[in-house]
Order: structure tokens, then sequence, then C-alpha cells
């Protein structure tokens, strides 16, 4: 019955599919409006919550799933665009950077960040990967905690003397929102009528147009010749280098393009809640995003985001929002992460795959083709005395 519902949904027309999935989109606020009114409970914050991570798990499946880099600290990407964000548009720094503008620096930003994290560890595998972003992933939130009293001096000159940059373990609050006063002047409205709160409605949008865009981008990449590069050197490194893929570039494409979309995930939470602060980037923050990508399955893009909704949702609405009024808070708190682990342990005995594995949407034997797929510019020369090479 699932494939012949499958079969039927692929036999509709391209646009008819597309406009049904607009449709369901328009509609998703107003029925979990229903619902909110009818239970008490904040559904629509926790879901557009839940496609934030979602985006991020999209950026780390990218590393872990596509490049097969273990990266514990994906964390720390995500507080550097919030921050960012918060420290271009905090009105008390006086630099009242626009929201779009922001958005796309912050981005860039966390994209260089990744370079720089990338470029020391690219001889690292495994476990020594895992531990040098583990770190870094802690390194991050405790140098935003400490950037409130900066002081620099150079010789006789003070550069600066106390100054505040991210105001330490109290946030920045409040950040900058979206603004559409150049539509108003186009349509002739009072100002402000299209002013941006915090009205979850309009985030919903607003981060469903950015999970369509990663997701595109994600999909793109992962059948592109630089997915297939990826997928070459998380399956054997070595035979991928001798077949002509360059690992330094390949693997600090991977980091830069994973940490720019957790960047701008990070944009968007923080332009949200209209406040940061450094223990919205702990730990717990890459571990959770590092289970979604594993239980959904590596590698694999759109399991990923039918993995993180669902792990996400039941995270957010059951656990934090319904079990509450059953069981005392702290009983429920731990009993998040017994959940969590465990259903880790059931996935990786019955399907160690994951969920919705990648063998579903694509061919994982990717080196045998490497030579004839890889972009040149992340393959290298191979010496004319190669095939001498025992």
């Amino acid at each position: 019955m699932r494939a012949t519902m499958g079969s039927q949904w692929m036999g509709l027309p391209r646009t008819a599919r597309w406009a049904i999935i607009i449709v369901i989109i328009l509609l998703v606020p107003t029925m979990i409006r229903v619902i909110e009114q009818a239970t008490n409970f904040g559904l629509l914050t926790q879901i557009n919550r839940a496609l934030i991570f979602v985006v991020l798990a999209l950026g780390l499946n990218i590393v872990v799933g596509f490049a097969g880099l273990l990266d514990l600290g994906y964390a720390a990407f995500f507080a550097i665009g919030a921050y960012s964000f918060g420290i271009l548009t905090y009105p008390g720094h006086g630099i009242g950077l626009s929201f779009f503008l922001a958005l796309w620096i912050c981005s860039g930003i966390a994209a260089l960040f990744g370079l720089l994290i990338g470029a020391p560890t690219l001889r690292l595998r495994g476990d020594y990967l895992a531990i040098v972003t583990l770190a870094f992933g802690e390194i991050i939130p405790t140098l935003v905690r400490n950037l409130d009293d900066i002081h620099i001096r150079i010789g006789d000159i003070v550069i600066a003397d106390g100054f505040n940059l991210t105001n330490g373990s109290q946030g920045l609050n409040p950040l900058g929102r979206p603004d559409f006063s150049f539509i108003e002047q186009m349509l002739r409205l009072e100002p402000g009528a299209l002013r941006v709160t915090i009205d979850p409605t309009f985030w919903f949008f607003v981060v469903v147009i950015m999970v369509v865009f990663v997701l595109f981008a994600a999909r793109r990449l992962e059948t592109s010749r630089l997915g297939r590069a990826w997928k070459a050197i998380r399956e054997d490194e070595t035979a991928a280098d001798f077949m002509g893929v360059d690992p330094v570039k390949t693997k600090l494409l991977a980091f830069a393009i994973g940490a720019s979309f957790s960047g701008l995930a990070g944009v968007i939470y923080a332009s949200m809640l209209g406040v940061i602060t450094p223990d919205m980037f702990r730990f717990q923050v890459s571990i959770t995003l590092l289970i979604i990508v594993i239980l959904s399955g590596l590698g694999s893009v759109y399991g990923v985001l039918i993995g993180g909704i669902l792990l996400l949702t039941f995270d957010g609405v059951f656990l934090a929002q319904i079990l509450p009024t059953i069981l005392p808070g702290d009983v429920v708190q731990s009993l998040r992460w017994l959940l969590f682990g465990g259903g880790l342990v059931i996935v990786m005995l019955f399907r160690p795959k994951g969920l919705f594995p990648v063998g579903l949407h694509g061919d994982t034997s990717v080196i045998a083709d490497t030579t004839a797929t890889v972009s040149p510019s992340v393959t290298k020369e191979i010496p004319d005395d190669a095939s001498t090479i025992a």
C-alpha cells in the first residue's frame, strides 16, 4: 500500500505536487493554532525550534554523513552565527546592521571559522578529530561568556578599556529583526505596518523557507561531483587520494559548507528569540544533533529531514509539555536522555544504518567512479608513474 501511495504521488505532475505541499504548509499554522487553543500547549514555537534544528542537522550531515568527519563541537558554529548576528545588530554596539545583510555576513563568518577549525585537523581522523572538535565546541561558549570586559593595550595606546562585546552570561538583548520598511514605502503603507514581532506564525514561514533552501542545497551537493568526492573520502580516504581526490580541499569544503548552514540557523534562531546567551549553545546541542543524524541515517538528506522533525517534535512537545503534566520536572529531564539513549541503542541493534538509510535514495558505491565524477577543484595531479606503485 505504501508503494502504491508513493507511486501515485510521483505520478502527479510536478506542479501539482508543489501546489499540494504549499497548501499544506500554509494550513499548518492555522491547524496548530486550533490545537493550541484546545490544549494550551505552545506547539508552533516548538515546531519552529525543531525546524531550525533540522537545518543544523542537515549541515552536520554534510560533515559527518557525507564526508565521514566526526564533529562533536558543531554547536560552536551555531553560536558563532548567532553571536555574530547579535554583535552586528545589538543596539548597544551602535552598528545597527540590517537583518538581511547580517544574515549573509554571519553565515560567511561561520564558514570562515569552519575553515579555521578544519585546516589544523586535516590529518586527524576518528577519535582524535572528535576530541579536537569537542574542545572547539567548549571553547566558543566559554569565550563569549568572558568577552564582557575586554582590555587591549599596545604600548601606551589603549585600544579597549573594559569594552563589553557579548555582555557575558547575561547575553545580548534585544537583537535585530527583519525590516520591511522598503516594502512599506513601495506600497505607501503606514510606517511600522509590517513591523515584525515574535509572532510564531511569521517565524514559521521564515524557518520553512530556510529549510527548503538548505534542503535543496544539501540535495544538490549530495548528487554533485563534490558530494561524490566527500563520499569517496568517507569510504576510503587512501583510495580516494590515490584516485585523484584532493582530501585537503574536499575536507575544508565540508567543514566550511556545514558551518555556513549552522551559522545561517544561528542567525534565524537569534532573531526569532530576540536574545542569546552562552548557555543556549552547550555541548548537549551538539550531541542532540549528532543523535538526530545517526538515528535518521548517516548521509541521508531526506532521512535527516523526516527524522529530525519527528524526534525534535517528540522532544519539544511530548517530553517538554505533555509529560510534565503527568510526571515531576526532574524525572522528565532524566527521562529525556534515557529515551534518546535507549532509542539510539535500539536503532543501532535493529536498523544499524538508521531509520531512513541513504540506500533508499542513492548509491553509496562512489569510489569506483570517483575519477570520472569529482570536480577539478577538488582533484590533484596523479604522477605518471602512479601505476608502478604497489
